[in-house]
């Protein structure tokens, strides 16, 4: 019931933000309506981004999330703002918001902010004050993002800032992370693990590996306040890896994956255990660069010290045979994922093999892997399906079943159908019945 209340309220509020009426003091509340609650002024200011700060790129999107991905290199807002004058929008997806919608949402947000506590009787919390700083953040209105925080000094506190350091991470605005991890003294707030490795995520996903190692120097410092975490090294390694991937040059490669092994044996030179997801990110990137002979040796290590590998850990193996062209020890390693237990192949466990086996003129194993995938409940790709289907019709082997071929395209159709049903957003589609909202908002 209390969910059902807390939707009521959303969509009555952004229908009322949407269509720009007024948060006056005059506006009624039914008689049967509690009072706001922390949780229903948080649903409120979290749905503010979804429907006024996305641009039009975000069709398609998935549904718990605010962007496609993160930019991978520094913004610069003003930069940004001369080129939206001309015409030119190079900053990412953001960079194509409307601004004029931006803005409308920033006014309503801080609008509906004040009308809670002043005509509400409503007490902000740390909470409340956290996600609307996110919304402030995420709009990059940075200068009433430092004012707000300032003017509530009394409700910020760490994790606070570390959400705000995460969001304009997310944006790629680093130096303005940079900035708010700089602020939290003023702000009579002290950073924590988790806001360091959150400051060095966003530095290592824009490339500024150097500060990032800083950071990390500061946090090895004796006698620090906040000493790292395997986590902490777990993000370095993976940055290197993930550099050393995007990059072409040879000497570049080896460089960049010396360090992440580096970083490795310096985590465990500190006493660090490491878990699976560090042992992930090192393999995949060794995987990728076509070091097998390493990535065998720490998957051998990770067996010998207990940690069990995952599908994750056994996907960068197949991924390798198959491009290698050794699909045998691919449909190996899967094999011996399912007998250790350590996961269940999916579409990224079979898709590799498949497209392998069509490749190399094995059809026949192609087809029956599609089967075993199908029956397994998972549903291929539709260029793996037609790939198969053009292999069988050219190799003049029999074609898939009929049943089999049916399941594939509905779900085929079914994923397809559930990616571009994007409903336009509405203010009628929020309005609801005032018999069963507990709030009105009418003059």
């Amino acid at each position: 019931m209390a969910e059902y209340r807390h939707l009521a309220l959303v969509r009555q509020v952004m229908a009322a933000m949407i269509q720009g009426r007024p948060f006056a003091p005059s506006l009624l509340s039914s008689p049967r309506f509690p009072g706001w609650s922390s949780d229903a002024v948080r649903c409120v200011l979290a749905s503010v981004p979804r429907h006024f700060f996305l641009s039009p790129r975000s069709v398609g999107r998935q549904r718990v999330s605010t962007r496609h991905r993160s930019p991978l290199r520094q913004r610069d807002l003003r930069r940004e703002a001369h080129d939206a004058c001309l015409g030119l929008h190079i900053g990412g997806p953001a960079a194509y918001s409307d601004p004029a919608r931006v803005r409308l949402g920033v006014a309503k947000a801080l609008e509906f902010y004040c009308w809670v506590a002043s005509s509400c009787g409503f007490a902000h919390d740390e909470g409340t004050c956290r996600e609307m700083a996110r919304v402030l953040a995420r709009a990059n209105a940075l200068r009433r993002l430092w004012d707000f925080l300032r003017e509530n000094q009394y409700l910020v506190g760490t994790p606070t800032v570390t959400d705000v350091i995460k969001v304009l991470g997310e944006e790629g605005l680093t130096r303005e992370a940079l900035a708010a991890f700089y602020r939290m003294k003023q702000l009579h707030c002290k950073p924590d693990v988790q806001t360091y490795n959150v400051l060095i995520t966003a530095l290592c996903r824009v490339g500024n590996l150097k500060k990032a190692r800083f950071l990390l120097e500061q946090m090895e410092l004796p006698g620090a306040l906040c000493p790292a975490d395997t986590y902490t090294y777990t993000i370095l390694i993976a940055a290197y890896c993930r550099r050393s991937i995007q990059t072409g040059c040879r000497k570049a490669v080896r460089r960049r994956l010396w360090e992440a092994n580096h970083m490795f044996r310096h985590m465990l030179f500190r006493g660090f255990v490491p878990d699976t997801v560090t042992y992930n990110c090192l393999i995949d990137g060794l995987c990728k660069t076509y070091r097998i002979g390493r990535a065998l040796e720490l998957f051998d290590d990770m067996l010998l010290k207990g940690c069990a590998p995952n599908r994750v850990t056994y996907n960068s193996f197949i991924r390798y045979f198959s491009a290698v062209n050794e699909v045998d020890k691919a449909v190996e390693m899967m094999r011996l994922m399912v007998s250790k237990g350590h996961g269940v192949p999916t579409s990224s466990s079979y898709t590799p093999i498949i497209h392998a086996l069509c490749e190399g003129g094995r059809v026949s194993e192609a087809r029956d892997f599609l089967l075993e995938m199908v029956n397994g409940g998972t549903i291929p790709r539709e260029y793996t399906y037609k790939l198969v289907n053009d292999s069988l019709v050219g190799a003049g082997e029999a074609k898939m079943p009929v049943d089999v071929c049916r399941i594939i395209k509905d779900g085929i159709d079914a994923r397809m159908s559930h990616l571009i049903n994007v409903k336009p957003l509405i203010a009628g589609r929020f309005l609801l019945d005032h018999e069963k909202a507990d709030i009105t908002l009418s003059g």
